[in-house]
């Protein structure tokens, strides 16, 4: 089970966050904080996987909390929920630890593979987000993973990738994993679909 903690200051969408992750087989909801000081105390007693807390909220921010946490060197990772789509915040947060930031209109399996995403150890960056971060900025992607991802794109097996560009397989994963990490992204078809999007495949 992945454990979750809730941190929001609006009850309405701290309960709808709570039923809605509530109905998901693996997620347990151990508790809800309406601010960030509350959210920091319920994190050391409780020891939750993810945190799932909002930017703006009183006493301290979703950022502020994010921060504590790192320095702390907790094991809770952080997935930043929030109506802010801007790349200063987003910028900010990946700063802050933060491990995840998706927008209040994601759809809701959006928000529940993102907290799988994050709990196994990648990233989840809202993908419109992600783009304007290098807004019509550099290619963060080095030659080789711009190769790898783009045979990825085409549906092929890392296994397949490898034999092609002459690699092990586990030198194309960790191509693969470091491109979607670098956009954001979430998997390799959604880092695939990032990087054409932006004019780097």
């Amino acid at each position: 089970m992945i454990r979750i903690l809730i941190a929001e200051d609006q009850a309405l969408v701290r309960g709808a966050l709570a039923a809605l992750l509530g109905l998901e087989p693996d997620f347990d909801v151990v508790a809800l904080a309406a601010d960030g000081k509350e959210a920091l105390a319920l994190c050391e007693a409780l020891v939750p996987d993810i945190v799932l807390t909002d930017i703006e909220m009183p006493r301290m921010t979703g950022l502020e909390l994010a921060a504590s946490l790192a320095q702390q060197g907790a094991r809770s990772r952080v997935v930043i929920v929030t109506t802010f789509g801007r790349s200063g915040y987003l910028r900010r947060a990946l700063a802050a630890g933060v491990r995840g930031y998706l927008l209040k209109d994601a759809p809701a399996d959006t928000l529940a593979a993102a907290i799988r995403s994050v709990h196994a150890g990648g990233r989840a960056v809202a993908p419109e987000l992600a783009q304007e971060i290098w807004g019509g900025a550099q290619d963060p992607l080095s030659e080789r993973e711009r190769q790898v991802l783009r045979l990825a794109g085409e549906g092929r097996s890392s296994a397949d990738i490898a034999r092609q560009v002459h690699l092990s397989e586990g030198t194309v994963r960790n191509y693969l994993s470091e491109a979607i990490s670098k956009l954001g992204a979430t998997n390799r078809i959604e880092a695939c679909r990032m990087a054409r999007d932006a004019g780097w495949l």
